[in-house]
């Protein structure tokens, strides 16, 4: 039976306050004491009773951090420091513990030859080997396959596929579960693994996921990056690299390929992975959620990719979406497809959501792309994903812009843009770095979600933002809970503040902006920032209800902040004047 991470953080809990295992069972409702008994020897609990305070609390945090799925650049740097900082206690714990045993060495030795001092020298200098996972089996890795779902299961049962191919709804652990398996297989062949991602920061997800596991299941505290393995079989390399690496090619390995529907120029990547996973014994798995149909990479799905300028392969028949729900398939092309939809992940004892409330949530088209694995056509788009995904960047490059600094962007201005829901509870505000220079870019620095009608509350928030940044501007539309927010910003910023007010024109002029500055890529954000690209595909163009103007619509009913985050950067964007001057002309025009 496999117990969820939260079962076994609240026994750990229990058990370092001192509860018998008996206690713990039935508080938990286990089925016996036998598995406490196992996870106590297993995980090492009774060393950790003297340090149960920092070390429980550091431990806690990590474990909440690690089961967020998308996290950001400052929830990806937070773990690290809290990773290193556990590391740390542990050494220092070791080390009292090796000095302890070194005096009883010291003095059980004056009693032994030369040559039995130089063998126990070498036994402990043995000891200080770093990432040292030699001794660990297959059987080791029992306890951590038990906590999979079965649609993990599936992923592990292909691990003899050269190439897999996988589409997924989001938040089911896909990252998590390939961490796993890939530090696994390290272990187990002494292969080394290669993790490709949009970003450095999403990479870096990787390894935090592998550090965790190997700190929860093993005791084994990994450091280095890349992170070199010392296994049974020789070294093995683990490699975290985002798609811009400039070194990327040199490597080889079994090639993971993170978000790849989210990664621009497909083609690309796909030579660099192919290139990589070359020789017949590497592995290539591509998993992600969904984007647009406007996609390259949305042949290598179909596989009308593999049809292309073959006539004999035409007419081939590849699996249905529904067989590719069902265990996943092995396709004409020797790609072994599986789509685990959110429905899916339920059945395969994934606990962690609530599929109706999801439904009520989200509006239908926003479900069935989030959760269902279906593509969305931006056909009717005012925007085109092509011209979106050229927007999306590294943030790490940003070497003026210091997320961790108490002033993360100096004394440069930023302006703000605040848009609150009409239809929910929440409101979305952006921070958004103007261009001072010839050449400079609209940038996506900070995005930040609010639940809630308290609109005091977000008042507050903002005002922890002026605290950090240099603001000179910030939009606020005035609709609903938005009108208390103006109000007092107003109050607090008067220079600064500038009223939205919808209308048809002040639409027009909002989406008209923001299609000057896309089509002129004048804008980037972090490519982790994947609801940003659908915020933008959800603005269409409509008429009017008298039909005798044109206006823009967006899909802002019961969804969960898609069109609100293009408004958001509207609102600050707008502050531009519309005739700015720009080189090129733009593809998009009024007429119906």
């Amino acid at each position: 039976m496999a117990y969820s991470p939260e079962i076994r953080e609240a026994a750990k809990r229990l058990y370092l306050r001192r509860w018998t295992p008996d206690e713990i069972r039935d508080e938990l409702g286990l089925p016996n004491n036998r598995i406490i008994y196992y996870w106590a020897d297993k995980s090492g609990w009774r060393d950790m009773l003297r340090e149960e305070e920092v070390d429980e609390a550091i431990a806690r945090r990590i474990v909440l951090l690690t089961d967020i799925a998308d996290k950001t650049g400052m929830q990806i740097k937070e773990l690290d420091m809290l990773i290193n900082q556990h590391v740390k206690l542990k050494k220092q714990r070791v080390t009292f513990e090796r000095a302890a045993a070194g005096e009883q060495d010291s003095q059980h030795s004056t009693d032994k030859g030369s040559n039995e001092k130089t063998q126990s020298k070498g036994q402990r200098k043995a000891r200080k080997r770093k990432n040292d996972v030699s001794h660990l089996s297959a059987d080791d890795f029992a306890p951590w396959f038990s906590t999979l779902f079965e649609y993990q299961k599936t992923m592990h049962e292909n691990l003899h596929q050269r190439i897999r191919n996988i589409l997924k709804s989001r938040q089911i652990g896909a990252t998590y579960y390939f961490a796993g398996e890939a530090f696994e297989q390290a272990v187990l062949t002494g292969d080394p693994q290669i993790f490709l991602s949009a970003s450095r920061a999403q990479a870096e997800v990787f390894r935090t996921y592998i550090v965790a596991i190997a700190h929860e299941f093993f005791e084994i505290e990994l450091t280095g990056n890349p992170i070199v393995l010392h296994t049974a079989f020789g070294d093995a390399e683990l490699r975290f690299l985002s798609t811009n690496s400039k070194t990327a090619q040199s490597y080889h390995g079994h090639v993971y390929v993170d978000e790849y529907f989210w990664i621009g120029r497909f083609d690309e990547l796909n030579k660099l992975a192919s290139a990589m996973a070359t020789h017949k014994n590497w592995r290539k798995t591509y998993f992600s959620t969904p984007s647009t149909k406007a996609h390259p990479a949305y042949t290598f799905w179909t596989g009308d990719h593999w049809r292309r300028g073959k006539a004999d392969r035409e007419y081939v028949e590849f699996p249905t979406f529904d067989e590719f729900r069902d265990n996943g398939r092995l396709c004409p092309d020797k790609q072994w497809r599986y789509v685990v939809t959110i429905e899916d992940a339920l059945r395969g004892g994934c606990q962690l959501f609530d599929i109706e409330e999801l439904r009520d949530e989200y509006n239908d088209d926003d479900f069935s792309n989030l959760f269902m694995c279906i593509f969305v056509d931006d056909a009717d788009s005012v925007f085109k994903f092509s011209d979106l995904d050229k927007c999306t960047t590294d943030a790490d490059h940003w070497s003026d812009f210091k997320p961790k600094n108490p002033r993360p962007f100096a004394s440069r201005e930023v302006w703000l843009g605040y848009d609150p829901s009409r239809t929910r509870d929440n409101a979305t505000l952006v921070v958004i770095a103007p261009p001072i220079k010839e050449g400079e870019k609209f940038r996506v620095l900070e995005k930040h979600a609010w639940r809630g009608l308290n609109f005091q509350y977000h008042v507050a928030e903002i005002q922890k933002i002026y605290a950090r940044y240099h603001v000179t501007y910030i939009g606020v539309d005035t609709t609903g809970i938005g009108a208390g927010v103006f109000d007092l910003i107003q109050t607090l910023y008067p220079r600064e503040s500038m009223a939205i007010h919808y209308s048809v024109s002040s639409k027009t002029r909002l989406v008209l902006k923001m299609i000057d500055v896309v089509q002129a890529r004048r804008i980037s954000w972090d490519a982790e920032h994947k609801d940003i690209a659908m915020s933008f595909l959800a603005i269409r163009k409509t008429n009017t209800a008298s039909g005798d103007n044109m206006t823009f619509k967006a899909g802002r009913d019961q969804t969960t902040g898609h069109a609100d985050v293009f408004f958001a950067i509207a609102h600050a964007v707008i502050n531009e004047p519309l005739n700015h001057a720009q080189k090129g002309k733009s593809t998009w025009s009024l007429s119906r």
